[in-house]
């Protein structure tokens, strides 16, 4: 699949290179590169760390310099949470992985740069590429993860490649009921709470009705639900004819 490299740079704890592959992984991503890395490679703490996405780190690339990782890269995005007194786009991690589909579409190869943990890309890394990645973090606390900084634009990448509606309804393997369906229950609860005197007065009777219909059909009812409220009508009658 067509993707963009995540290059880390000179990452200083595997277990952060272990949740950097996690978080590609989680949504897709498997091209990683890392330049030298402060305690070495391979990282028995990156593949704990790492748990089922080890694979990721058994294929990455291994560069001495960053020139290296993005050699056969034509568009090449810094992520970095501060200014840097460069002129250059600064981009969202949404429009900066829009504008990397758009690229890798038309054949080119795409990298992003991650920085270090404690202070992040250098000024020499960053003046290498072609645009920088900014997130809108909180400006008293513009630090973030190696880890949660991968998290974050490889879900936009994900996010911009799948089509997930907004929201969804998880019926647990339910069934939604059927117009049919929710009638029947409409007409039982009107037939008992006729019985019961429950409209009135009269001159308000029709127009209660029609609200207890209206809201039947408002409820997004499944079967299940149906026959619990069939059931707690009739034990309500029981419970009256016991009584009498």
């Amino acid at each position: 699949m067509a993707q963009p490299v995540f290059v880390l740079v000179r990452p200083q704890m595997g277990e952060n290179i272990g949740g950097a592959a996690r978080a590609m992984w989680n949504f897709g991503l498997d091209r990683m590169r890392i330049v030298d890395p402060r305690d070495g490679w391979p990282n028995q703490k990156a593949i704990a760390m790492a748990s089922g996405a080890g694979r990721l780190l058994d294929e990455a690339g291994l560069s001495a310099t960053t020139e290296a990782a993005i050699a056969d890269c034509s568009y090449v995005l810094a992520t970095t949470a501060r200014a840097r007194g460069l002129s250059k786009p600064v981009l969202t991690p949404e429009a900066a992985m829009a504008e990397t589909r758009a690229r890798i579409s038309a054949g080119e190869k795409v990298a992003v740069l991650f920085g270090p943990e404690r202070a992040g890309l250098e000024n020499d890394d960053i003046a290498r590429a072609s645009a920088i990645i900014n997130v809108p973090v909180n400006p008293e606390f513009a630090s973030l993860n190696l880890a949660q900084c991968v998290l974050l634009t490889a879900y936009e990448w994900r996010r911009q490649g799948v089509d997930v509606p907004g929201q969804r309804f998880e019926l647990a393997g339910a069934e939604w009921a059927s117009a049919h369906e929710v009638e029947v229950l409409a007409t039982h609860y009107e037939d008992r709470l006729t019985t019961a005197g429950f409209f009135f007065p009269e001159t308000k009777a029709e127009t209660m009705k029609l609200t207890l219909r209206n809201l039947w059909s408002r409820m997004p009812l499944t079967r299940s639900d149906v026959q619990i409220l069939h059931g707690i009508m009739r034990q309500m009658v029981r419970w009256k004819e016991r009584g009498k």
